[in-house]
């Protein structure tokens, strides 16, 4: 007695169906293993593709030189903190020595809090602490050009004479001045103010969903060396190469700044050297290792869901020896029998890998409406790889329990009562 696959599903989802308490008790750990895997997916993809996004506003052409690693607002390992600080000289003898450099450009980064004092911004009425601030030399707006809701950016000569204006975030404008375009007004910084000439539209991409640049007073670099004398260690030089040759250009600053720092040719770079992609590359090193940490768990929980799978179906092939030497009776071969109970044991933990996607997708959805600064995207390969697990391990944990029904005598079988 031969049986169709399409009946042995509806059999399949009968017996599930049946003993729908068991069968969700035994997927527990299955649905458990794939709503993690697909979860923590979605939010990664997502947070991937805004940092990607976000680099990519930096420039894909261009090539960063600072001190130390990390965040440059940051404090850095205690190695790094001994290197002599990049100096701004440095971007001038770049742009004259590396011929594949088309521009250079010096950044100051000035730190949320100085001292014990926070940075805050205000206007008459209106405060915000969020808020960060940055000196860029002129040709800043060369190499990581901006585009404008309102106003205009500073000029070499702005720069050169260290006025006091500034080009504002659009998040920070709301927040100052709320429904009003700000160029021409005024805005004090830690006690010092500055003239408003222009707001940046809103930048793409971010951390968790955020872009400090929305709330960032950017002023001329001048300015930031005058107004900041103790700042002056925390300098960043973005060279921008010309189009097709970031490569070649990467080589060209190092050697110029290994040169001019008097770096010996044994002796490693005492600075940081990097482009867009490479840091997103360190991004998905760190994501890698939060994958491998959350497949691991889920792994776990998969694998207690299989040997429930493997125990349950056990069960069931105990439960049902009489019916097993009822079919051989009628003429049914070993591998209808193992086809039949393989079926079953599929249909039970691919049910529960549709369940966990399902709620998966669920919380990742919730996720981004409760936190909208942490996006969230499901990726289709995660849900097609969730499913594709659960069958697998529906088969790989139901391979023991069909070839144990396969192997009843059915003589035996029918008198079992």
């Amino acid at each position: 007695m031969r049986i169709s696959v399409t009946e042995n599903v509806r059999l399949a989802l009968t017996s599930v169906w049946t003993n729908r308490f068991r069968s969700m008790l035994t997927i527990l750990g299955i649905v458990i293993g794939i709503t993690t895997v697909v979860t923590v997916s979605s939010l990664l993809t997502g947070l991937r593709k805004g940092v990607v996004t976000f680099f990519e506003e930096f420039g894909p052409d261009n090539i960063f030189l600072s001190t130390f690693n990390g965040d440059p607002n940051g404090r850095p390992n205690p190695k790094e903190a001994k290197r002599r600080p990049m100096k701004p000289e440095y971007a001038e003898t770049i742009k004259r020595l590396a011929p594949s450099i088309e521009e250079t450009s010096v950044s100051m980064f000035i730190p949320p809090i100085i001292g014990r004092q926070a940075m805050i911004a205000k206007v008459p009425g209106y405060e915000s602490d969020s808020v960060s601030m940055m000196g860029i030399s002129a040709s800043g707006w060369l190499t990581q050009p901006k585009n404008l809701k309102w106003g205009r950016v500073f000029t070499q000569e702005e720069d050169t004479r260290g006025a006091h204006v500034g080009v504002i975030g659009p998040k920070l404008s709301e927040a100052l001045f709320p429904g009003v375009n700000p160029v021409g007004l005024t805005l004090n910084v830690s006690g010092a103010d500055y003239v408003v000439i222009g707001v940046t539209e809103e930048a793409k991409g971010g951390f968790f969903g955020e872009n400090g640049l929305d709330r960032m007073v950017t002023i001329p670099l001048q300015t930031a060396r005058m107004r900041y004398p103790g700042m002056l260690d925390r300098f960043q030089i973005t060279s921008k190469a010309r189009e097709g040759q970031r490569a070649d250009a990467l080589e060209e600053v190092r050697a110029v700044i290994r040169r001019a720092r008097k770096v010996e040719q044994s002796s490693p770079d005492d600075f940081v050297i990097s482009t867009p992609d490479q840091i997103v590359e360190r991004f998905n090193s760190l994501t890698a290792v939060i994958v491998l940490v959350s497949t691991a768990l889920s792994g776990l929980g998969l694998l207690v869901g299989g040997i429930g799978v493997m125990n349950i179906m056990l069960v069931s092939v105990t439960e049902r020896t009489r019916e097993i030497g009822v079919r051989k009776a009628l003429g049914a071969r070993k591998t209808d029998i193992i086809f039949q109970f393989l079926m079953e044991a599929v249909t039970l933990t691919g049910l529960g890998g549709i369940l966990g996607i399902i709620i998966a997708v669920g919380i990742t959805l919730l996720i981004g409406k409760l936190v909208t600064a942490l996006p969230s995207e499901v990726p289709p390969f995660a849900l097609v790889l969730g499913f594709v697990v659960s069958v697998a391990v529906g088969l790989f944990f139901g391979v023991w329990p069909a070839y144990k029904a396969a192997q009843l005598d059915p003589v035996e079988a029918l008198r079992y009562e």
